[in-house]
C-alpha cells in the first residue's frame, strides 16, 4: 500500500513538472512570436514635396540634380503616370490624408474639421488616425496638411484650430526668424516673409546654409522625430514630413543655384497660350509677385531664370530628403519601413504659357510618386501604370497589414509593386468649373456648361489640340465614365 502511495505521488510529481514544462514552452513560443510581430509591424514615413514636377533623372528628366530621390527611385519603385486629384495644395492633400474625393477649396480640410466639430465623430477618419487607432504614433513635421504645422487661425498659429483633429499625436514645424508657419510658408532666406506677394521677389539665391530657409529646420526636426520614435521601439510609427520647396517664391541657398549657372536647359515644350476654351489660366498667383516687372512669356531670359531657380529649389529640397533618409537608415529602422515620396501637384514651367498649377493640363496634374517597402522584389523599376493620389491610403494599410477601412476610395497598388508591368486605371481629378479623366491614351476635360476638351497622348501635340469633334463616341464613353467616378 505504501509502495502504491509513493508510485501515486511521484506520478504526480512527474505530471507537474511535465505541466509546468509545456506551459514554460508555450509562453516562451507565444512571446516570441509576439515579438516577432512587434519587430515585423512597418513603420512608415511620408516625405510630402510641395509643387515637385516630375522633371527629375528618375522620371526622364536629364537635368535636374536630385541626387537622394534618384536613389530613393532605385530602392523602389517609381510610379511615372501619377496623378493627383486636384491641383492645388488643399484639395489634393485632402485626397491623400482622407483616401476620399473633397471640394476643391485649399480649407477642404479646415471644412472637413468643422463637420467633426459640429458632428462629433461621424466624419470617418483620416489616414494618420486610421493607423493610430492600429496602434501606430502618428507625427508630421512641417507642410503635410494645407497649412505648415496644421493650424489655422491669425498667422497660422492658433493651437484650438487644427486642421485635421485627432490625426496626429504631434504636428510640428520649427519657425526660426520667420517667427510663425505663415512666414514659413512663403518665406526667403533668414526670415523674410511675405506680406504683400508684391512685395516679394518671386526668385532668390542667397549665400548661407541649408538653415537659411524653413526647409532645414523641418528637416532637423524630423531628424530628431525619426530619432526618438526608433528608440521608442515598443510601437510602430506614422512620420509625415512636408517640404515646402519648390514652392514659391523660389528660394535657395547660392550653392545649389550655382548647379545650374551653366546647364543648358531644354525647351519649353508647346510655349504659346492654347486657342479657344481651355483649361488655361493667367498665372495669377506668380505674377502677384515681383518679377520687376518682367513676364516670363515675352521675356525668354526672365523665363530661363524663373526655371533656374525653381531647379535650384528642387536641387535643395533634395538635400532635405537626403538628411533625412541617411537618418532612417542610421537608426536602423530602415529595414522596417515603407517610404513614401509623394508630390502634391505639378507645375507648370511656362507649358501653355502658364507659370503655376491649377490647371487641369497635364502639367499641373503629374506628379512623381515613389513607394519603397522592406524586402520588395523589383527594386528600380519604373511603372507606367496609371495611378492616382486616392491610392494612397489603401496602398499603405495593404502594405503595413492592416484592415483597410470601407469608405477609402482608392485601390491598394499592391499589384503594381509586385508586378511593374500590371495594369493601372484611370485618373480622375477636378478644380472649380470643371473635371477630368486622364486614360493610357488620352485626357478628356469637361466644363460645368458642357464644353468638352479632347487630348490624345498618342501624338506629339499631347494637349494642345482639341480633337473632340473627330472623336464623338470616346468622347461619350469617358463622359459616362467621368460621371461614374463623380457619382461614386
Amino acid at each position: 500500500m505504501l509502495l502504491a502511495n509513493v508510485i501515486i505521488i511521484q506520478s504526480m510529481k512527474s505530471f507537474k513538472i511535465i505541466f509546468l514544462f509545456v506551459w514554460f514552452s508555450f509562453f516562451v513560443l507565444m512571446t516570441s512570436c509576439a515579438k516577432e510581430q512587434q519587430d515585423t509591424k512597418q513603420n512608415i514615413l511620408l516625405i510630402c514635396v510641395d509643387d515637385l514636377r516630375p522633371e527629375l533623372k528618375s522620371f526622364g528628366a536629364n537635368y535636374i540634380i536630385a541626387l537622394n530621390i534618384d536613389q530613393l527611385a532605385k530602392e523602389g519603385i517609381s510610379f511615372q503616370k501619377h496623378f493627383v486629384n486636384a491641383p492645388s495644395c488643399g484639395p489634393s492633400r485632402y485626397t491623400l490624408l482622407t483616401g476620399q474625393y473633397g471640394t476643391v477649396e485649399n480649407d477642404a480640410l479646415f471644412l472637413r474639421a468643422k463637420k467633426i466639430s459640429e458632428i462629433n465623430g461621424v466624419v470617418p477618419k483620416s489616414m494618420p488616425e486610421w493607423f493610430k487607432s492600429n496602434g501606430y504614433t502618428t507625427v508630421a513635421v512641417g507642410k503635410v496638411s494645407h497649412h505648415p504645422g496644421g493650424r489655422g487661425g491669425v498667422d497660422w498659429n492658433d493651437s484650438t484650430a487644427l486642421e485635421m483633429p485627432n490625426a496626429w499625436d504631434k504636428h510640428l514645424l520649427p519657425v526660426g526668424a520667420w517667427k510663425h508657419p505663415r512666414g514659413v510658408m512663403h518665406g526667403l532666406a533668414n526670415g523674410e516673409i511675405r506680406i504683400n506677394a508684391g512685395d516679394m521677389d518671386v526668385f532668390q539665391h542667397a549665400k548661407g546654409s541649408d538653415n537659411s530657409y524653413p526647409d532645414g529646420l523641418i528637416a532637423n526636426e524630423a531628424i530628431s522625430q525619426l530619432e526618438a520614435l526608433t528608440v521608442a521601439s515598443d510601437t510602430p510609427f506614422f512620420l509625415a514630413v512636408g517640404i515646402i520647396k519648390p514652392h514659391l517664391p523660389f528660394g535657395a541657398p547660392k550653392s545649389y543655384y550655382d548647379y545650374y549657372e551653366d546647364v543648358t536647359l531644354p525647351e519649353i515644350k508647346h510655349p504659346e497660350k492654347p486657342k479657344g476654351k481651355t483649361t488655361w489660366h493667367p498665372s495669377i498667383e506668380f505674377m502677384k509677385y515681383n518679377r520687376w516687372d518682367k513676364n516670363p512669356n515675352t521675356d525668354s531670359a526672365f523665363a530661363e531664370e524663373v526655371r533656374r531657380h525653381y531647379a535650384a529649389a528642387i536641387s535643395y529640397a533634395d538635400a532635405q530628403i537626403g538628411k533625412i533618409m541617411s537618418a532612417l537608415k542610421r537608426s536602423g529602422a530602415y529595414k522596417n519601413t515603407i517610404v513614401v515620396l509623394w508630390g502634391d501637384h505639378g507645375w507648370h514651367l511656362g507649358e501653355h504659357a502658364i507659370w503655376g498649377k491649377h490647371s487641369l493640363f497635364e502639367e499641373s496634374l503629374h506628379s512623381p510618386l515613389i513607394i519603397r517597402y522592406p524586402k520588395m522584389k523589383n527594386k528600380g523599376f519604373k511603372t507606367n501604370a496609371i495611378v492616382e493620389t486616392l491610392d494612397l491610403f489603401p496602398t499603405l494599410t495593404d502594405l503595413a497589414g492592416i484592415e483597410t477601412p470601407s469608405y477609402v476610395q482608392g485601390v491598394s497598388l499592391r499589384s503594381i509593386l509586385l508586378d511593374p508591368s500590371s495594369a493601372g486605371h484611370m485618373a480622375f481629378a477636378y478644380k472649380n468649373k470643371a473635371s477630368t479623366i486622364r486614360t493610357a491614351t488620352h485626357r478628356l476635360i469637361l466644363h460645368k456648361d458642357g464644353f468638352v476638351e479632347l487630348y490624345t497622348h498618342q501624338s506629339l501635340d499631347k494637349e494642345t489640340v482639341n480633337v473632340a469633334d473627330q472623336n464623338q463616341e470616346l468622347v461619350d464613353e469617358l463622359k459616362k465614365k467621368l460621371k461614374e467616378r463623380e457619382d461614386h
